[in-house]
């Protein structure tokens, strides 16, 4: 109990302020301390009884604070269940704090129950792994966890890291008459201790949705962007993570914005919705070829920003102020810059009519997709992705300061298609795309919306839901977040349709292949689901349905069910986007 208090106290220390309990004998010591905790009103806790939901919840309570979060398990394979949010914080560099309970070092190699290797399971996706042994002062391994965990070793991008604790038994707190012990006081955390290089990351958590167009994000940009004497046909790709950076870049310039939805850089007048489309209007050959390009963030959403990223013709940069984890020196072909001043000379200004160009062409294209999915509502027996992921984005950008998560698949690149970028900035756009991954969505969507008391709207697919169900067990004593699932309902998996599977689904030797293991069909019952676990349900047949559903403020931890259309038709749906929006 005395390593155990410790530990919570380190953690305060560090400005942890959030933690998430799966059950377990061995880590019933660290319950107990931060149980104490929670009652002097030291931190929060949260209780999950699947160690892969904790992780995930834990995960989105560190992305939308802004500060790391904790995970406790037991021993055993509590452990390894933490595997995919460890990976998910690795790549998209999440300061996520994992404490594995474990055996003392004279149970370990003989067989005792719930006994495995535990130290470095986690491999090279934790920044820094500890084993404190029983008995010993945890505080040093605490500190260093939590330094590398934020990114504060040279070099060393934030993201996850584990402390392994073994604890011996007595593994519950003595019975001495007083209703709690305490051995260690109350801690202030001192508020440098809480700060970046970068600032403090308090402040950023707290601040809302990305900067307004108009407004400078980066303290100190205006002085640093001069304007250059040169002029090229530049284009900025604003991928996942860019932020509001990219916005100003671009538009202080006179630059074309190319911005996935999670990147916080999707509006001001630079914007273009529809890139990915327009993309061939640009290409060699044309009027007004693309000849250079600019990367913030980490794009990932389309193949035609692939092709154009592997293109060796044009000149191409990435923008990388600091270290993050998906980027290996070496292994991109980009000139990697690190200063406002390279990258402004890099790009140049566009010239005249550059810009102009794009725009008109997003208009049209814009003023196509909608007339097509108005057109599509009207015929289809249920709403199709675009038209759900434009409904959402819109309704969200008027909540303003909400969140909203975008699950992977389908829904986030049917919002990179139809989302209507907005003159201002309104929302904190999330999606787990470190990896990319089905998984623990819910979960991260729970943690983002108690972390930041914000409404939090999450869009996923069907499957993407179920893979994460068990997300929707919130116990009577947990904190309800203000939390709404729109599940857009299709009965099985739809991305395999509009990939090169489509294509066999086709073929009447592949078709049942396809659909078996690739659509995975369910007959899951959404409605008889959410009211077991006290969530409530209604449903969206049209888009004036969920136009009404959205409109109702989220409260308590709700679903909206989408009844979609076929996922029969979703690849030839998207020819005829292409199509139209294209003549």
């Amino acid at each position: 109990m005395d390593a155990a208090r410790y530990v919570v106290d380190a953690l305060e220390r560090a400005g942890v302020r959030q933690v998430v309990l799966a059950p377990g004998s061995r880590s019933a010591p660290l319950v107990y301390a931060l149980a104490e905790a929670e009652a002097d009103g030291r931190l929060t806790a949260h209780v999950r009884i699947d160690e892969r939901v904790a992780g995930f919840t834990a995960l989105g309570l560190a992305m939308g604070s802004g500060l790391p979060a904790a995970v406790v398990t037991t021993s055993g394979t509590a452990v390894g269940n933490l595997m995919p949010a460890v990976m998910e914080a690795n790549h998209a560099g999440t300061p996520l704090v994992v404490l594995s309970a474990d055996r003392p070092e004279e149970l370990r190699g003989t067989g005792a129950n719930q006994t495995t290797a535990q130290l470095d399971l986690f491999g090279d996706h934790v920044r820094f792994a500890t084993d404190v042994p029983a008995g010993a002062d945890p505080t040093s391994a605490i500190a260093t966890a939590l330094s590398a965990a934020q990114g504060r070793l040279e070099g060393i991008p934030a993201g996850p890291v584990q402390v392994n604790l073994a604890f011996r038994e007595p593994l519950t707190p003595a019975l001495d008459g007083s209703e709690w012990e305490r051995l260690l006081p109350v801690v202030d955390s001192p508020a440098s201790l809480l700060e970046t290089d970068d600032g403090d990351d308090t402040a950023a958590a707290d601040s809302g949705p990305a900067s307004a167009a108009g407004a400078s994000p980066v303290a100190g940009t205006e002085a640093a962007i001069l304007l250059p004497s040169t002029s090229h046909r530049t284009v900025v790709v604003a991928g996942h993570g860019a932020g509001p950076e990219a916005e100003f870049f671009a538009r202080t310039l006179g630059l074309p914005l190319l911005a996935e939805p999670s990147s916080n850089a999707r509006f001001g007048p630079n914007a273009v919705g529809p890139y990915r489309l327009l993309l061939e209007q640009f290409g060699p050959g044309s009027t007004q070829p693309i000849e250079r390009v600019v990367v913030f963030g980490r794009p990932t959403l389309s193949r035609q920003v692939s092709a154009l990223l592997a293109r060796t013709e044009l000149e191409r940069a990435l923008f990388l102020p600091r270290p993050v984890p998906w980027f290996e020196p070496g292994r991109r072909a980009e000139l990697v810059l690190t200063q406002w001043d390279q990258l402004v000379g890099f790009a140049g200004q566009g010239p005249e009519g550059w810009l102009e160009a794009w725009q008109q062409a997003a208009a049209t294209a814009e003023a196509a997709l909608e007339a097509f999915l108005a057109a599509d509502g009207e015929q289809a027996a249920g709403l199709n992705g675009p038209q759900v992921a434009r409904l959402v984005w819109a309704r969200s950008q008027q909540d303003s300061g909400s969140n909203l998560m975008l699950g992977s698949s389908n829904p986030v690149r049917d919002a990179e298609l139809a989302a209507l970028p907005t003159a201002a900035n309104n929302i904190t756009a999330n999606a787990n795309r470190g990896l990319a991954g089905i998984d623990g969505t819910v979960s991260t969507a729970t943690g983002l919306a108690l972390s930041t008391g914000r409404p939090t709207r999450a869009l996923m697919g069907d499957l993407t839901f179920l893979h994460d169900s068990g997300a929707l067990n919130l116990g009577p004593a947990e904190a309800r977040p203000l939390l709404q699932l729109i599940v857009l309902n299709d009965g099985g998996g739809g991305i395999f349709s509009v990939l090169e599977h489509g294509t066999l689904a086709q073929a009447p030797n592949y078709a049942a292949a396809v659909e078996r293991f690739f659509g995975t069909p369910h007959t899951v019952d959404l409605a008889a689901l959410a009211a077991a676990h006290g969530w409530a349900h209604s449903v969206a047949r049209t888009a004036a349905e969920l136009a009404e559903a959205l409109a109702a403020p989220v409260q308590g931890p709700s679903i909206i069910e989408v009844a979609a259309a076929g996922r029969d038709g979703l690849r030839e749906m998207h020819a005829k986007i292409k199509a139209a929006l294209n003549k």
